[in-house]
């Protein structure tokens, strides 16, 4: 079973040590920064798997990390903030983090957090599937499972593999009406401890990047239902 590498980012030395006893007993290797403008250097020095990053640190806030990351990986982010609002969970997920824990925080919790993230991400990514079916299409929208690319036209969407898996979905339920709840439980999991909200930013930052002219697919709000993939008439 390969070795996974967690970057552990906050300017607390406790949050490092208690994170640390955790994730080193699930076998797994940790990196640490305690400052934003040491993470980047040690993101490209090592090969990480995954990121928890604070959202205020010093020199360099953690969404200004996130946004830098994102412009060259699509590694599993989650931030963990003293910043507890909905509005702040939300805005964190919109900027491209896969998860949001807020401090004080269970180090036992987040650790379990950290494990089903890099399962689903291990799985949306085909490494124990086999699936031959593995190219999805919508339109002029097309997904390869297999290599977790999003196509338009020929022409290739960053997306993170949260989003990739989520489009799946929606297109293996095209033209379907689905709830937030379905969404949530098919795509991050009966046992995700977030709520609703979540499938709503997630979606947002998803539509930002889909092109919305010279297509005729759409990720559509059904008021007071949830959201469907659908086709667009001329």
């Amino acid at each position: 079973m390969r070795q996974y590498t967690i970057l552990v980012c906050d300017d607390m030395e406790a949050v490092h040590e208690s994170l640390s006893f955790f994730l080193e007993k699930e076998g797994m290797l940790v990196v640490s920064a305690y400052d934003g403008s040491e993470v980047l250097p040690l993101f490209h020095k090592n090969s990480i798997d995954l990121v928890v990053l604070d959202v205020m640190m010093p020199n360099m806030n953690g969404f200004e990390v996130c946004r830098t990351i994102r412009k060259e990986s699509n590694v599993p982010i989650i931030f963990l903030s003293a910043l507890g609002e909905e509005d702040d969970r939300v805005g964190g997920l919109e900027r491209g983090a896969d998860d949001y824990v807020t401090k004080p925080f269970s180090p036992k919790e987040l650790t379990l957090r950290i494990k089903r993230l890099l399962v689903r991400t291990a799985q949306s990514h085909g490494q124990s599937a086999q699936e031959q079916e593995n190219i999805l299409t919508f339109e002029e929208l097309t997904v390869s499972e297999d290599k977790m690319e999003v196509t338009v036209k020929g022409s290739r969407i960053d997306m993170t593999a949260r989003e990739v898996s989520l489009l799946l979905y929606l297109i293996r339920n095209a033209n379907r009406v689905l709830n937030r709840d379905q969404i949530l439980n098919a795509v991050w999991g009966y046992d995700y401890y977030g709520d609703t909200r979540t499938v709503d930013a997630v979606i947002k930052r998803m539509r930002k990047k889909l092109p919305s002219e010279g297509v005729h697919f759409a990720i559509q709000s059904v008021y007071g239902a949830g959201y469907r993939l659908g086709s667009i008439k001329e």
